[in-house]
């Protein structure tokens, strides 16, 4: 499986499908969806909404983000936006606001993620945190 990569200083905006890992260290503002990895450097930023199977941020993530497996958020991560995620690391310096939601029903989630995300967002209810606010 390849890996595709939007460099530091290169600016996107609009939707990107992949079906395999990408790697942002520049800007993207739009949807993306991959069904592999996604990594967020420490320079990278993403305004809208992520749909991957795993995800790394170390850089800025604006909007909803939908992970089937593992989110892991790095000590320079930011994250302002609801979170769906089987499961979460967080390491300390990281910084997330918004809701996190976790457990079995995200991966129900993942199917209409793709389609009208205002279901998947009504429809998730177990394991939530509500208007977290947190700096780790």
């Amino acid at each position: 499986m390849g890996i595709n990569r939007i460099v530091e200083g290169t600016s996107i905006e609009g939707e990107i499908k992949c079906e395999s890992n990408i790697r942002i260290d520049g800007s993207f503002v739009g949807n993306l969806s991959t069904k592999g990895r996604l990594v967020v450097g420490p320079q990278g930023r993403i305004e809208g909404t992520v749909n991957c199977q795993n995800a790394e941020i170390e850089g800025l993530v604006k909007g909803k983000v939908f992970v089937q497996q593992l989110l892991s958020l790095k000590g320079t991560a930011k994250v302002e936006g609801d979170i769906f995620t089987d499961k979460l690391a967080v390491e300390p310096g990281s910084s997330f606001t918004g809701a996190c939601n976790m457990g079995a029903k995200v991966k129900e989630l993942k199917k209409e993620s793709y389609g009208d995300q205002s279901g998947a967002i009504a429809g998730a209810a177990a394991g939530s945190i509500a208007g977290a606010s947190s700096s780790f």
